[in-house]
């Protein structure tokens, strides 16, 4: 918007961008801002990305899966393509490194001219999160002008910080001004939420900014009014367990690419300071000099099922700057070979093309491709918006909680937090559907405590996802939520895809074990099952990591006998030995032997006859 403004042009036509479910180009686009995995998904139909003659990618830093794809890709495509042209703009430390992958390449450095007083700590501090804390209120209290960014560890602290500064503001002595906190997290929305204003009204208004966020904020950051800087020096970062297939969400330091990002952000404020809240010997000996690259420590399902299809369209080759993780590799096609998304000859089935039409995880597509057998297409488009969107429920204010249980009872549903989360969905559209305004739409968001922006989200989401349905011309059902069938075709489409991820509570208490691995979480307060104080013993769950509260998200009860009917049968013959797995194969057989007595009844009547041959073997393409 910014750069149409300047060239005085409208935006989605000399100027346009492209993000993942929103396009805003048209034929006339010459310069398109997009994301590194839009470009990715478009190199599906257009491999050689012939539209483009000049392709910029910036932040190669933070190192993606999706920048080291296309980094990979780009080095074959500039061999077929000499008249296209690549610029990269990367820390001084990875430059020596593309400079090598891509042979002899021009180089060109822009020294960095910035000269802030960074000011450490003589010690570790203890409490990293209060000492940032009260660093903003010193910092406030001595009345020097300018805003103040602060680089905090997580999430949940940019929302303990503004908490505490929110409850702090009526005891802020009028002389010295307001103090305003500002959460700047890409992937969360605070219903206080308090729009930038841009880089004139530093403490012209007699108000501070303090803009919290996390190592998501690094490169969004570039204001004229930023004075002061401070740096915990420490992020929770995620990484994959291939051994549990699980994420893990560990406390560790940043590198120093990173530290020399937030010091640059002062590069507009000659008398800025940064405060970095570790000895400076932490700095020099104990911080990696770059991050590691995430194909090094992601889960890499997605990303083989692109590599995959990429072999269709006749880029096979993708050179990495640095090696994957083999075994999660291995794991990723392992997973693929789970979901029937490859043939005998590890290449793509008809299955796992349809799969990567979709810009969703593997497990997400193929729930939706099996509603298409089992008539609950409309249910599970709405559900895979709501969990690709960002989190819907707000944290409310601790005074606040005893509300949201009550008010948020409306909408819960006995059979799991999928199908609340379809119940709140459907709520939201009747209200749009009526007519009503923004303001009343808003409104209802912040009675029951949901966030307004995820739900828009969600919304243009599942549009996008429909219009993928049409384009490629799958079955789409008519709406059916209520009723005992569609529950339970429902819990059949997910189980097609989310077999591996299924828990049994183990001990009455809610601790429940993995069946896959042997971790144990518990569910998360806003389940529907912990505000109506019931645990269901087995469970299909959304999402999980390990961290200190390793809390298991969006989970909904299945039986034994429907997680046996559903389960490939190799997968299930994979899994570690354990009591879950006893008490499935009891169900297994039980449900063997049940067959067994019937069928022989079923040919005397004449009823096994073509027809269910026909949907047995149907029943085997889905899975």
């Amino acid at each position: 918007m910014r750069v149409a403004d300047e060239m005085d042009v409208n935006i989605g036509h000399e100027v346009g961008y492209v993000v993942p479910f929103e396009s805003c180009c048209t034929n006339e686009t010459i310069l398109r801002y997009c994301t590194d995995e839009m470009l990715l998904r478009e190199m599906m139909s257009n491999p050689l990305l012939s539209f483009y003659g000049v392709i910029i990618i910036d932040d190669v830093y933070e190192r993606s899966i999706s920048t080291d794809v296309l980094l990979g890709y780009l080095k074959d495509i500039l061999l077929s393509r000499p008249d296209l042209k690549v610029v990269i703009i990367c820390s001084p430390e990875l430059s020596s490194k593309l400079v090598s992958h891509y042979g002899n390449v021009p180089l060109i450095e822009a020294r960095d001219t910035c000269s802030v007083e960074v000011v450490y700590t003589s010690v570790i501090e203890k409490d990293i999160f209060l000492s940032a804390l009260r660093l903003i209120f010193e910092i406030h209290h001595s009345k020097e002008k300018g805003d103040i960014v602060a680089f905090l560890a997580s999430e949940r602290e940019i929302q303990r910080a503004y908490e505490m500064i929110k409850q702090e503001e009526f005891q802020i002595n009028p002389e010295v001004g307001e103090l305003v906190p500002v959460p700047l997290n890409p992937y969360e929305t605070f219903s206080d939420y308090i729009p930038y204003e841009g880089p004139d009204h530093s403490f012209k208004d007699h108000k501070r900014r303090v803009v919290l966020t996390t190592s998501l904020g690094e490169s969004l950051i570039w204001m004229n009014n930023i004075s002061f800087v401070i740096d915990v020096g420490v992020e929770r970062r995620k990484g994959y367990n291939t051994r549990i297939r699980t994420e893990s969400l560990v406390m560790q330091p940043i590198s120093k690419v990173q530290a020399e990002m937030r010091r640059q952000i002062l590069g507009a404020c000659p008398t800025g300071k940064i405060f970095r809240l570790y000895p400076e010997e932490v700095f020099q000996n104990k911080m990696k000099v770059s991050l590691t690259p995430k194909v090094e420590e992601s889960n890499l399902t997605s990303m083989v099922l692109f590599l995959k299809r990429m072999d269709i369209a006749g880029l096979g080759h993708c050179d990495f700057l640095n090696r994957p993780d083999p075994e999660s590799l291995m794991q990723a096609l392992e997973d693929l070979d789970y979901l029937a998304a490859l043939d005998n000859d590890g290449n793509l089935s008809e299955f796992g093309i349809i799969m990567s039409e979709f810009p969703l995880d593997p497990q997400l597509s193929k729930s939706i491709l099996a509603a298409c057998e089992f008539d609950c297409v409309d249910e599970m488009l709405t559900l895979a918006a709501m969990v690709t969107a960002p989190n819907c429920f707000l944290s409310p204010p601790q005074e606040a909680e005893a509300d949201v249980s009550v008010c948020r009872t409306k909408y819960l549903h006995a059979a799991g937090d999928h199908f609340t989360l379809i119940n709140i969905y459907n709520e939201y559209e009747l209200l749009r559907k009526a007519n009503a305004s923004q303001y009343d739409v808003e409104k209802w968001c912040h009675d029951y405590f949901l966030n307004f922006s995820a739900l828009e989200m969600a919304r243009v989401i599942r549009a996008e996802l429909l219009d993928i349905m049409r384009r490629i011309e799958l079955p789409i059902s008519e709406p059916a939520f209520g009723s005992e069938e569609n529950v339970l075709n429902i819990q059949k489409s997910l189980l097609s895809g989310y077999f591996m991820q299924i828990a049994r509570d183990v001990d009455g208490m809610g601790n429940y074990i993995m069946l896959a691995h042997k971790q144990v979480g518990q569910l998360h307060p806003v389940s529907v099952y912990c505000m109506n104080q019931k645990t269901p013993e087995w469970i299909l769950f959304h999402d999980f990591s390990v961290s200190d509260r390793s809390y298991i998200r969006i989970a909904s009860e299945i039986t034994p006998d429907l997680f046996v009917q559903m389960v490939p049968q190799y997968y299930f013959t994979n899994l570690p030995p354990s009591e879950s797995k006893e008490i499935l194969q009891k169900a297994l057989d039980h449900m063997s032997s049940m067959s067994t007595i019937e069928k022989p009844q079923e040919e005397e009547d004449g009823v096994y006859d073509n027809e269910a041959a026909g949907s047995a073997e149907q029943r085997c393409v889905i899975q």
